[in-house]
């Protein structure tokens, strides 16, 4: 593995390891809550406070690991990036390489498959960069999720009575058209990949 190879699989894996802290910290916040509701159940305000203190201490502790670990997914995303422009562009180099030899011998049928190679690496190229942007939009720390937002905005509604779909209508199509828009290009990357 490259350097840069090496750098991408420690972003990953420390963004792997935020990700789990965060989730130990949410876990610990739920034993707070239960300690809590334990300790007003008794009449224990004073530890019910020092309860509640640990329990939002740990939600944000949560949070703030949770935001750098989408922000270490986003220089992740773009190291990716340059990893995947970087073997593409050794890739058209030898593709340029192999026109010059063709150009030399001026064997036409050799000429075009090394035009339709490089055309071809080129459509690889267009799509792994459409998709690598696709997926560094989505993971920019200071960008929610747009199904995250409207599932947590429905259950909020759903546990006080209130209406949600009514109120926002057009939603769900929203978010129907982004996922199918990022299967399309999952799938064109999966076949540029197998092909």
């Amino acid at each position: 593995m490259s350097g840069m190879e090496n750098q991408l699989f420690n972003l990953k894996f420390t963004a792997k390891q935020l990700n789990r802290q965060s989730k130990k910290s949410n876990k610990e916040e739920e034993q707070e809550k239960q300690k809590l509701k334990k300790a007003l159940q008794q009449g224990n305000v004073e530890g019910a406070r020092i309860y509640a203190a640990n329990a939002i201490r740990k939600k944000n502790e949560a949070l703030n690991l949770l935001r750098l670990a989408s922000r270490i997914d986003g220089v992740a995303a773009r190291v990716q990036t340059a990893v995947t422009m970087r073997k593409i562009t050794q890739n058209m180099t030898n593709v340029v390489k192999g026109m010059d030899r063709a150009m030399q011998s001026m064997n036409l049928e050799q000429i075009s498959m090394v035009m339709d190679k490089f055309e071809q690496q080129f459509e690889d190229l267009d799509v792994q960069t459409e998709y690598m942007e696709n997926t560094m939009g989505q993971t920019t720390a200071l960008a929610t999720p747009q199904d995250q937002v409207e599932e947590l905005m429905q259950k909020v509604a759903d546990e006080n009575g209130l209406e949600f779909a009514q109120n926002m209508p057009g939603a769900a199509v929203n978010v129907a058209t982004k996922v199918e828009e990022n299967d399309e290009l999952g799938q064109r990357l999966a076949k540029l990949r197998s092909g």
